[in-house]
C-alpha cells in the first residue's frame, strides 16, 4: 500500500514545472520535500519562516535535513509579526498567520506554492487553508489520497528515520488563548517551560497554555498520572520561577492535554 502511495504522490509532483514547498519542520512539511526533491530536483526549493511563533528546534531540523539531503532552502521572516491582525490572535489568526507565509513565498518565486497538508487536516478548523487557496498553494498529499499516518509511513519509507515519529508540534502562537494578544516573551515562555516538562518527564505530549486565567500545562494521560504519584510540588516550582521571570502573574496547573484547546471558536 505504501509504495502505491509513494508512486501516487510522485506523480502528482511529476506533472509539476517548478515548486516552492512551504517547510514548517514538522514531518508532514519534511516528508514532501523529500519526496520533491526526489522528483523534481533542482526545480524545488523550500522555504522556512522563523518567527517568534516557531520553535528553534524546527528551524535547527530544516536546516540539517537540507544540508544532508542537498536541498535549495531559503530562510526568511514571513512579516506576521507586523501584522496586527495576527497579533489580536482572534479565532482566525492561522488565516493571517498563512496569508503573511504565503504572500512572502510568492514574492520570492513564481512556482507553484505547496504545502503539507494531508487528508486529515481537512476534517478541522483550518482558517489558513483559505489563505491557501487565495494564493493557489496546492496539496499534494490531499491530491494523492494522503492522510497522517500514511504521511508516517511514508517519512520512514524514504529514509527520515526516528523523524518518521515526530509529535505534532503546532506552532507556539497555538497555545495561547482566542483574544489574548500574541506577544513574543509570552511564547518564549511557552518553549520554556515545555522544554521544562519535557526535560523532567519525557512525555508523549505537552501543551503550555496560556488562558486569561492562568497557565496550564496539559500532559497526556499516561505522563499526567507519573506527575501525579510523584507530586508535581519540584517542576511546579520550576515553571513557577520561569512564569515570574517573565514578569506574567498567572498561577500554574495541569491538566489532561485536550487538542487545541486554547482556542475558542466562535459560536454560529
Amino acid at each position: 500500500m505504501t509504495e502505491g502511495t509513494l508512486a501516487s504522490i510522485e506523480a502528482v509532483l511529476a506533472g509539476l514545472d517548478q515548486a516552492a514547498i512551504a517547510v514548517s519542520g514538522g514531518i508532514d512539511s519534511l516528508t514532501l520535500s523529500v519526496i520533491a526533491h526526489g522528483v523534481l530536483g533542482a526545480r524545488v526549493r523550500m522555504h522556512h519562516a522563523v518567527s517568534p511563533a516557531v520553535p528553534a528546534e524546527a528551524t535547527e531540523r530544516t536546516r540539517a535535513l537540507a544540508a544532508r539531503r542537498g536541498w535549495r532552502l531559503e530562510v526568511f521572516d514571513a512579516g506576521e509579526f507586523a501584522d496586527p491582525d495576527y497579533r489580536a490572535n482572534p479565532a482566525n489568526r492561522c488565516f493571517f498567520c498563512k496569508t503573511n507565509l504565503y504572500g512572502a513565498i510568492a514574492r520570492r518565486t513564481e512556482a507553484t506554492i505547496l504545502s503539507g497538508t494531508n487528508l486529515d487536516d481537512l476534517g478541522e478548523y483550518r482558517p489558513g487553508l483559505q489563505a491557501a487557496r487565495d494564493h493557489f498553494v496546492r496539496h499534494p498529499f490531499v491530491e494523492a489520497g494522503i492522510d497522517k499516518p500514511t504521511v508516517r509511513r511514508l517519512a520512514a519509507q524514504v529514509g527520515l528515520g526516528a523523524l518518521a515519529e515526530l509529535p505534532a508540534a503546532p506552532c507556539l502562537s497555538s497555545r495561547i488563548e482566542t483574544g489574548l494578544r500574541i506577544e513574543a516573551p509570552t511564547l518564549a515562555l511557552v518553549h520554556a517551560a515545555e522544554r521544562l516538562v519535557s526535560a523532567a518527564l519525557s512525555p508523549r505530549t505537552v501543551r503550555c497554555r496560556v488562558r486569561a486565567g492562568g497557565i496550564v500545562i496539559e500532559l497526556d494521560d499516561a505522563s499526567l498520572s507519573r506527575l501525579q504519584e510523584a507530586g508535581d510540588t519540584t517542576l511546579r516550582r520550576g515553571l513557577e520561577e520561569l512564569v515570574a521571570a517573565a514578569g506574567i502573574a498567572h498561577p500554574v496547573c495541569f491538566a489532561a492535554y485536550r487538542n487545541g484547546s486554547a482556542f475558542l471558536r466562535p459560536p454560529g
